[in-house]
């Protein structure tokens, strides 16, 4: 064991306190008033007793381990080798007929004394660091209730009594009978979940922290209702499995958001075939920088890829990733490309540049109402954008081009939509019987992306209101960001070439009440910020399908993936609609529209 300044200044403190309990025990022999005689036989047996003890602590090991950490392990430890020293020291006093009086009475008060001595000094020091000392002194923190008793709540108060925090949890709750009455690192649990107001107001608390990582979404938003209805601002913690292996540490204690209530079961990943699909390949994709590009990126990395090429228009966003990447994955390939998907020049020089084995196609225009005043760029940008990435990646003998679709495309009302059918049906044509394997995916919403409602109502709310809602009854379906990106890559896996995989979304949103659940979350209520129907906006509809109704589905092995039997696209038919969309150049977007009519027969644009 090396020895190091910190470990040197402990071997000279447990020196010193066996000096001072051998000295110590004298003293309380003679209670306190030590004659001369005794005196100069404690100061010459010293010279026995502390090599002696040294060597046993040192035997022992008590200097392995680190004193912040002290634990009943070490306590063992300290235990061992001072019960060990009990019965050495007069063994070795009379081995060598040491010439000096040691009363019984010594022997026995010294080990007692270099026990406390020992331990005490170390349990001191780590409750130190703790900051529970310090907690004593500093009575100003927040008292705070922990909803939930069980090992997420063990671990968030051992963090909070190492971390200063400016909370002071004051009980637990939990529905577990057997635990009510008892105690958690001395912290008492009071009830159950459901008194949690009752003990709110007797306690004097206005925080709580949710301590159940592994609760369904539901239970948490009953919680958070039940939270909202006593006025209390509610927190909560990472998975248990983050906060044990190290990744998060209780500063990452965060008001409970979105995810957390609306959030699904986990998604189960084919990780062996995933591995296949991306581990030492070189994986491209487009639209990088935003929402669910990104998100592809960072799940990709986790299966290692040779390289991860990152294609985007955005000067900036593509920086912001670059920099999120050589950071989190410093040992990880990367290739920042600035390109345009409709450059046909530039993405053939990409494609057969990097020779990607996986393209993931995320780049596309997504914003409903403005695609309606921009329909041709809608065209131009979601079906010749498209196209030119897929047929470079077909000549350059990509394994599988993953089209990233919308619940939008199904019945569109709305150019965006009606785009993104069209980019199903470009990948439908290009797929051959070999070659490139061409695979769309649709999804609705996601929670947080760049341009959702989420950030809007989020943005409202901090302004104070109002909060602007399309219509009452208007609904949508929602996904987080990584849920949609781990289904993306599990359907890529899956997908054998012109597929339309359908993901499933679970129950549709109303988004009036999204907003108001957004508001309580805030710590508002209704009548602090009021909720303003706005009426539907261009291209918008009340409700979004997955399937059209002359559709029909497909199961595959995993549960939350269906595949579409869509209408299949001819060939002839869309280079027709290609060729007119590569020639059109100041096409009004009632002249679109048009088009899209007699394209796409399922296209009704909203009366709106």
């Amino acid at each position: 064991m090396r020895i190091n300044p910190r470990t040197t200044l402990v071997i000279l403190h447990d020196l010193l306190a066996a000096v001072a309990a051998w000295v110590g025990a004298y003293l309380l022999r003679f209670n306190l008033g030590l004659p001369d005689e005794y005196l100069s036989a404690a100061l010459a047996t010293l010279l026995w007793v502390v090599p002696l003890q040294a060597v046993l602590f040192w035997y022992f090991g008590l200097y392995r381990g680190i004193w912040r950490f002290a634990s009943l392990p070490d306590l063992k430890r300290i235990l061992m080798a001072v019960a060990v020293s009990a019965v050495a020291v007069p063994s070795i006093l009379i081995m060598f007929r040491v010439e000096a009086v040691v009363p019984r009475s010594v022997l026995i008060l010294d080990p007692i004394l270099l026990l406390l001595i020992m331990g005490g000094s170390r349990m001191a020091y780590r409750a130190w660091k703790e900051h529970r000392i310090a907690a004593l002194l500093h009575p100003e923190t927040r008292p705070v209730l922990v909803l939930g008793a069980g090992s997420a709540a063990d671990f968030l108060l051992r963090e909070l009594a190492r971390n200063p925090s400016g909370y002071r949890v004051v009980g637990l709750l939990d529905d577990d009978p057997a635990k009510i009455g008892r105690r958690i690192q001395d912290v008492p649990v009071l009830g159950a979940l459901r008194e949690l107001e009752h003990w709110a107001r007797r306690m004097e608390v206005s925080d709580v922290i949710l301590a159940l990582p592994s609760a369904h979404h539901a239970l948490r938003k009953q919680l958070t209702e039940l939270c909202g209805a006593g006025g209390l601002k509610v927190m909560t913690v990472p998975s248990l499995e983050d906060l044990m292996d190290g990744r998060v540490s209780v500063s990452a204690l965060r008001p409970i958001q979105l995810d957390d209530l609306l959030g699904r079961d986990p998604v189960e990943l084919d990780s062996a075939g995933l591995h296949r699909l991306l581990t030492e390949r070189v994986v491209l994709v487009t639209g990088a920088g935003g929402s669910i590009g990104s998100e592809l990126c960072r799940q990709i990395a986790r299966f290692h890829p040779a390289r991860l090429v990152l294609v985007e228009m955005g000067e900036y966003v593509l920086y912001q990733v670059e920099q999120e990447f050589r950071a989190s994955h410093p040992d990880l390939a990367i290739a920042c490309v600035i390109g345009d998907v409709k450059d046909a020049f530039r993405m053939g020089e990409v494609m057969a540049s990097h020779r990607p084995d996986v393209v993931f196609h995320a780049a596309a225009y997504k914003h409903v109402p403005l695609m309606e005043e921009n329909a041709l760029q809608a065209m131009r940008n979601n079906v010749l954008g498209t196209y030119v990435t897929a047929h470079a990646a077909r000549a350059a003998g990509v394994g599988k081009f993953v089209m990233i679709s919308t619940d939008k495309a199904v019945n569109p009302t709305n150019v965006m939509g009606a785009s993104k059918r069209l980019a199903e049906m470009v990948c439908q044509a290009l797929q051959a019987p070999d070659g490139t394997r061409f695979i769309s995916v649709r999804f609705g919403n996601v929670l947080g992306s760049s341009g959702s409602v989420i950030p809007k109502f989020r943005q409202q709310i901090e302004a104070g209101g109002p909060v602007t809602v399309t219509h009452p009854e208007i609904t949508r379906f929602f996904m987080s960001i990584p849920e949609a990106a781990q289904l993306v890559l599990q359907a890529g896996l899956m997908g054998q070439g012109g597929e339309i995989f359908v993901l499933d979304m679970g129950e549709p949103v109303r988004i009036a009440e999204l907003a108001r659940l957004m508001i309580r979350l805030s710590g508002k209520t209704e009548d602090e910020i009021r909720i303003e129907y706005t009426g539907l906006r261009p291209g918008e509809k009340l409700f979004e399908e997955l399937l059209v109704d002359a559709e029909t589905t497909l199961p595959t092995p995993h549960a939350k993936l269906r595949v579409a039997r869509a209408r299949e696209a001819q060939a002839e038919e869309v280079d027709a609609i290609l060729a007119w969309i590569g020639n059109a150049e100041t096409e009004p977007d009632e002249t679109v529209r048009e088009r899209l009519r007699g394209w796409i027969p399922e296209y009704r644009p909203a009366a709106n």
